[in-house]
């Protein structure tokens, strides 16, 4: 599957435990913020990110919460190396 740099980049900090926090105006999506696990925000994810990423099915909410990673973006995702 071709999944661009950008959206490698989040989903990788999605699958260590970030969140994507959203902003609605009524039922329309205007902002997004990828938190990773420490609270730093992930400045490459921008809404036509996000969008792909639901649309392609590797990220989802319950109930209103935080999108995370689905099975489908945990298995999408490259392998990365850590650089803490």
């Amino acid at each position: 599957m071709n999944i661009s740099r950008t959206e490698q980049r989040v989903l990788h900090v999605l699958a260590l435990g970030g969140r994507i926090h959203h902003r609605r105006d009524g039922n329309r999506i205007v902002a997004v913020d990828c938190i990773d696990r420490e609270g730093n925000r992930l400045v490459d994810c921008d809404l036509t990110t996000f969008a792909r990423l639901k649309r392609r099915g590797f990220v989802h909410s319950r109930g209103g919460a935080p999108y995370e990673l689905t099975e489908l973006g945990r298995r999408s995702v490259r392998a990365e190396f850590d650089q803490r």
